[in-house]
């Protein structure tokens, strides 16, 4: 399959706990959405959609010439959402789709293709994912840091907030001493057959779903098969608070000295 054989969708849902309106939210004098939706444009993708609730974000990236599908906003998992785009694009069973977060204006080209062709690779697999290695022990016990274990071939065995896989002579002991190297964070950043996502829509929220509040478990328990590669770069973080808005809006935004 072709590196541009896939469609990128870019959820962007207005309502948001902690960020109300987050999409909408500036950064260096543009919405946080349009960086996002700019980020998928420079990847290899044959087009480009957004997928929001709400007409002001569909209003506010109608200057830049964004394809927009507006959805339903009562979608409970961003899986859920990109099923709704699907079937709204009429899309064959076999095409693939990547969930670009609407919240990761840094996220970079390399990573949403690499997503896209590793699902294309591995043709038995319904979703590609991406994990990165923990380099630290408070990130390892983090609950907000999903933990990834993978099998020798790539294929995820489970996902989990609770440090897996567990260290039985060493966490209860002296777990400052942990080596972290064999640990993986998982990365949002997923690709989809259009055929898996219409079969999703139809399954209720599974078990380990609800105990974890992690939906692609839902797929796991399911009997499907995700396939996780290594991130080929860093991925920085996304903004799910004011104070990651604050760090990416000065990683972004020109200084004060370099307008001078």
């Amino acid at each position: 399959m072709a590196a541009a054989d896939f469609i990128a969708v870019v959820p962007a849902r207005f309502g948001s706990s902690r960020l109300p309106g987050k999409p909408l939210l500036p950064i260096a004098g543009e919405p946080m959405v349009a960086h996002v939706w700019r980020r998928a444009c420079e990847s290899q993708a044959k087009r480009v959609v957004v997928a929001t609730d709400d007409t002001r974000i569909r209003d506010a990236l109608a200057p830049y010439g964004a394809e927009v599908v507006m959805t339903h906003s009562d979608h409970p998992s961003g899986t859920d959402r990109l099923a709704e785009v699907a079937e709204a694009l009429a899309l064959s069973d076999d095409a693939l789709l990547v969930n670009v977060q609407g919240d990761e204006p840094l996220i970079p080209k390399a990573l949403i293709d690499q997503v896209a062709l590793r699902l294309a690779d591995d043709t038995e697999a319904s979703i590609a994912t991406l994990a990165e290695p923990i380099n630290d022990v408070e990130s390892l016990f983090n609950p907000n840091v999903v933990k990834v274990v993978r099998s020798f071939d790539g294929r995820a065995l489970y996902f989990s907030r609770a440090p897996i896989p567990w260290d039985r002579e060493h966490f209860a002991a002296r777990p400052e001493l942990l080596q972290t190297d064999a640990w993986l964070r998982h990365i949002g950043l997923y690709a989809y057959r259009a055929g898996f996502l219409y079969a999703y829509r139809g399954w209720r929220p599974a078990s380990l779903e609800q105990l974890e509040q992690l939906e692609q478990l839902r797929a796991l328990q399911h009997g499907h098969a995700i396939q996780v590669a290594l991130a080929c770069e860093v991925n920085p973080p996304g903004v799910d608070t004011a104070e990651d808005l604050a760090r990416v809006r000065a990683l972004m935004e020109p200084s004060q000295e370099e307008t001078k």
